[in-house]
């Protein structure tokens, strides 16, 4: 069950928090303070992995910002696949679904917002999704 204030978490506000972005890191913990059912998906988790020794590691981070982890739904990933449909429509270059693909779809999927502060993507091919922004 999704909660009403439940959001989807972009991997750069994780990042801004862990490696104390100047720039970012009051924006970012102040966002994740004010909302409740706050979760990641795999593709946030594979992103933040890479930076990480360990599961265990990516794990703790997830339970120190107090972040749920969900997997994504088939329809989500139909959603991924469109969306990258018309990226490359629209003489997008990439041979692969791109990771906000996967993000906004399963945000879109599941009719929750996404905490990021890069939207521009996100406006392009998932304009229903509401973004929460610096």
């Amino acid at each position: 069950m999704i909660e009403a204030t439940s959001a989807l978490v972009d991997t750069n506000v994780i990042i801004d928090i862990v490696q104390e972005n100047p720039a970012w890191v009051a924006w970012s913990v102040a966002v994740l303070s004010r909302h409740e059912g706050l979760w990641i998906n795999p593709i946030v988790y594979a992103e933040l992995c890479y930076r990480e020794t360990s599961v265990e590691e990516v794990d703790r981070l997830l339970d120190g910002l107090g972040l749920g982890y969900r997997e994504m739904p088939r329809d989500a990933l139909y959603l991924a696949s469109q969306a990258f449909r018309h990226y490359r429509s629209r003489g997008g270059r990439k041979t692969a679904p791109l990771p906000d693909f996967f993000v906004g779809a399963h945000a879109a999927a599941l009719g929750v917002p996404i905490i990021t502060r890069d939207g521009a993507r996100y406006q392009s091919y998932f304009p229903t999704v509401p973004l929460i922004l610096p």
